[in-house]
């Protein structure tokens, strides 16, 4: 099983992209006409976005966490805004780690909690007036880019360079959210994550539109005591082949993979499977931080699995580690001056 990306929208434009294109064109259109919004909620407090150009996982948890951790250093209380995909709760609600489970308000929110205060909310003004009620005084949105419902202070996309923007084309011909020239009007910098090039051509362009370039990759936070040994690794992420080359970088031997769709929760049978292809062939099971959540709590084998699973945790190191505490900065600078501007006669 896959992500439930289309396959077609990571490889070279064919027959299928091209048959989409009146359609990509016309969500195009209402995509970038949404993002030209004039009117924009303006909260009391810093707004910072972590999005990125595509459907699918770039980075934005990882850099937002670490944003998370730069704000904490500097003596701020940031909260974490983010819709909960894949959560059933259609409220704006405080994510409380002792009651909530992924199925309630989502993978992504668990994990963001674990580090700051995190709202999750469909509606992303009544989200960032919660988050200012329960004391938060920076909002880090983990996606959100091109709703443009709030005023952001700062924006950052992340751009990941094994994949970089697919075959180019819009939603449902290709991955990419909304036109690149619009987007790229309204982004503040980009985050180049990873090693790869097929980011290039964006970071090119987005140099000419004088928009600032910062360079970061995905880390381990230690070997979860994997250093070779032989594993059969699973992941119901965006891009799982991301985790078993990061497993493979602290010396796991990954013998056998498992691909599920993003947020996806695992049945009785297939945990049955895997439970089962480990103890045959002697492998240790290991997942992501992310899939791990999502089998707190949950039906049938979920806990057995839960025990017996290793999780290697991952963090966004920036090539620049004053990077973040600057990106804080420049919100706190930009907040100031659009606050200033509004009281002004």
């Amino acid at each position: 099983m896959v992500s439930e990306a289309p396959p077609f929208w990571w490889t070279k434009p064919d027959w299928r992209a091209l048959s989409l294109a009146p359609i990509s064109f016309l969500y195009g259109r209402i995509a970038g006409y949404r993002m030209g919004r004039k009117r924009r909620h303006s909260p009391p407090v810093p707004v910072i976005c972590v999005g990125n150009f595509t459907v699918g996982g770039a980075g934005k948890t990882p850099t937002a966490l670490t944003l998370a951790r730069a704000a904490k250093a500097k003596g701020l209380k940031p909260g974490f805004l983010t819709r909960g995909y894949g959560g059933s709760l259609d409220v704006t609600t405080v994510v409380d780690l002792e009651h909530h489970r992924s199925v309630d308000v989502g993978d992504e929110p668990l994990l963001l909690a674990r580090e700051a205060l995190t709202v999750v909310s469909r509606r992303r003004v009544a989200g960032a007036e919660r988050l200012v009620r329960e004391g938060a005084d920076l909002i880090i949105m983990d996606d959100g880019f091109q709703s443009a419902r709030l005023t952001v202070d700062f924006a950052l996309l992340a751009i990941d360079t094994g994949r970089g923007i697919g075959n180019g084309h819009i939603v449902p011909g290709g991955p990419v959210r909304a036109p690149i020239a619009v987007q790229m009007r309204y982004l503040d910098a980009i985050l180049k994550v990873g090693d790869g090039n097929a980011a290039d051509r964006l970071v090119r362009q987005a140099a000419r539109a004088g928009k600032p370039v910062m360079v970061a990759k995905i880390t381990p936070r230690g070997d979860a005591g994997l250093a070779g040994r032989r594993v059969l690794a699973f992941a119901g992420i965006a891009d799982p082949g991301k985790f078993y080359r990061t497993l493979e970088t602290i010396g796991a031997d990954v013998v056998e993979t498992r691909d599920f769709p993003d947020h996806y929760h695992l049945g009785d049978d297939e945990i049955d499977d895997l439970i089962g292809r480990a103890d045959r062939d002697g492998l240790t099971l290991t997942t992501t931080a992310k899939d791990m959540v999502r089998l707190i709590g949950g039906h049938g084998r979920s806990e057995e699995l839960r025990r017996r699973v290793s999780v290697v945790d991952v963090e966004m190191a920036f090539d620049d580690p004053r990077a973040p505490g600057l990106i804080i900065d420049r919100a706190i600078e930009v907040c100031r001056a659009r606050r200033l501007k509004k009281t002004a006669p």
